[in-house]
């Protein structure tokens, strides 16, 4: 506690030569335990969201807000999940990564888009276009943590429409 108060203070960053991020990583370092607990609880969130917008999907009139806005809500809380295991900075870097930007940027982008269609133009049909682009950009980005694997679709793909 008493580390986190002179963090807080800036009594610790002025000790040491350290920058403010260096210093604000030591203060918030969680146990191995401790970032599973919460990889799995935002992990189960975001699948447990997603799962219940398409189910609410169904509802006469407001099924499809609510599909949006559940999916959507899962959806970040699944990519959240592995903030947990790799930390925020590590997150962002292997997001920005040149393998993953594109993905990431588009994934981002239409997760946006999916929300300002719904809420801002009330054009549902372009949520539902934005809503099936965030799960392509998704898959693809999560299979850009799986060596080999984008390579082997592109070259299966290829084959296909040759």
């Amino acid at each position: 506690m008493d580390k986190l108060k002179s963090v807080l203070s800036g009594e610790e960053a002025r000790r040491d030569d350290r920058t403010v991020l260096q210093t604000v990583n030591e203060a918030s370092t969680m146990s191995w335990a401790t970032r599973i607990k919460g990889f799995i609880a935002c992990f189960v969130i975001g699948v447990g969201c997603t799962v219940l917008g398409v189910c609410l999907l169904f509802l006469p009139r407001i099924g499809l807000t609510l599909f949006i806005v559940f999916y959507t809500f899962g959806n970040i809380c699944t990519l959240g999940s592995s903030v947990f295991l790799m930390g925020p900075l590590k997150q962002l870097k292997k997001m920005c990564d040149k393998t993953r930007a594109l993905a990431t940027t588009i994934m981002l982008t239409c997760l946006v888009l999916t929300l300002c269609a719904a809420f801002w133009w009330k054009n549902f049909g372009l949520a539902l276009l934005f809503c099936i682009l965030q799960i392509l950009s998704f898959t693809w980005y999560s299979l850009s943590y799986i060596p080999c694997v984008r390579e082997a679709i592109l070259k299966m793909v290829s084959m296909c429409v040759k």
